[in-house]
């Protein structure tokens, strides 16, 4: 429980009360592959999904792209279904998934355009990332990768200056407090080398000259459904609920090269903060703080709209008849 001193300024209230330094969450969940053979990376990024909108962070704050719709594709043996476990426990792609780049649609430009903000004004909403200076940013990108590249739709690809250089222009146009890049794609950790701007925490599956591996396969459909790192990832946040102490520093251990295969590396010197100081939450929940005083406050009855408005006078007006024209 927090009491706030009716004698501290406006400032260290608020200074106080968001002591994370941030005001709201947003999440951008992207899968760059496209076929069937990819379903797993698909499966990655809805696992992703899931959790973020388990631990509070809603579907208007949430960019979810997806190249390939795995649920609808004919040979998926249950339609309107992705799982990421062979035992079929979990559907995540469920009944409420909103996607807001479909297809064609996920492109490198339409990303980089996204984190930028240079959007046609035609865009709706929903596919607009609406953050500001107050805003933590999770970004989790999933696909096939190599020295410096994620590939996009295996017909063009987005290069680790580009994502260093649009990070900067979120920076220098207040569009984040703190961002924290997650990438599980073969040779991950050459995407985040090149990144020069502040408050960024990264974490990726592999290091350069490594794969990242998929964890296991579902005979029912003949493909593998999810790869190494996101399924411990999603093994560790599945024990997180809202109120959790569970901190960043304790998630960048997940996955151990014993399980992992691959060695998970992370990169915390542009973060300014100990991760084993930020909560997880911060990142991948959205927990409103709540207040608490002693004190009352008296509040006076609401005065009803009729009595605030205006009393306008209202003329009356006089009518009268002028004879007719006499026809003589």
């Amino acid at each position: 429980m927090y009491f706030c001193s009716a004698s501290l300024s406006s400032e260290e209230q608020i200074s106080d009360f968001f002591q994370s330094g941030h005001t709201n969450n947003w999440a951008v969940l992207v899968c760059t592959s496209r076929f069937w053979f990819n379903y797993r990376h698909v499966a990655n990024v809805l696992s992703i999904y899931r959790s973020v909108k388990r631990l509070g962070i809603s579907d208007s704050h949430i960019i979810l792209m997806l190249a390939d719709d795995m649920a609808c594709n004919p040979r998926n043996p249950k339609a309107a279904t992705v799982f990421n476990n062979a035992h079929h426990h979990i559907n995540v792609y469920g009944d409420d998934v909103e996607v807001d780049y479909r297809g064609y649609d996920v492109t490198v430009e339409n990303f980089i355009r996204l984190l930028t903000g240079r959007l046609a004004p035609s865009t709706p909403r929903s596919k607009r990332l609406l953050s500001d200076e107050h805003s933590n940013i999770l970004i989790y990108m999933t696909g096939h990768g190599g020295e410096g590249f994620l590939k996009f739709q295996d017909s063009e690809e987005i290069t680790n200056v580009e994502l260093a250089d649009a990070f900067e222009q979120m920076w220098q146009k207040r569009r984040y407090r703190n961002i924290f890049f997650m990438i599980d794609t073969c040779q991950a950790e050459s995407m985040f080398l090149k990144f020069y701007s502040p408050n960024i925490l990264a974490v990726a599956s592999s290091r350069i000259g490594e794969d990242s591996l998929s964890h296991h396969g579902d005979p029912t459909i003949g493909v593998y459904v999810i790869d190494r790192y996101t399924y411990y990832a999603l093994e560790f946040l599945e024990k997180v609920s809202k109120g959790s102490t569970r901190t960043m520093g304790q998630f960048l251990q997940v996955c151990p090269k014993r399980v992992c295969i691959s060695t998970v590396t992370s990169r915390k010197d542009l973060f300014p903060v100990n991760p084993d100081q930020v909560l997880l939450t911060d990142f991948f929940g959205s927990v409103r703080n709540v207040e608490l005083t002693r004190t009352t406050v008296d509040l006076s009855p609401a005065q009803s709209h009729n009595d605030t408005k205006e009393k306008v006078p209202v003329s009356e007006h006089k009518y009268s008849y002028i004879e007719r024209f006499s026809l003589e």
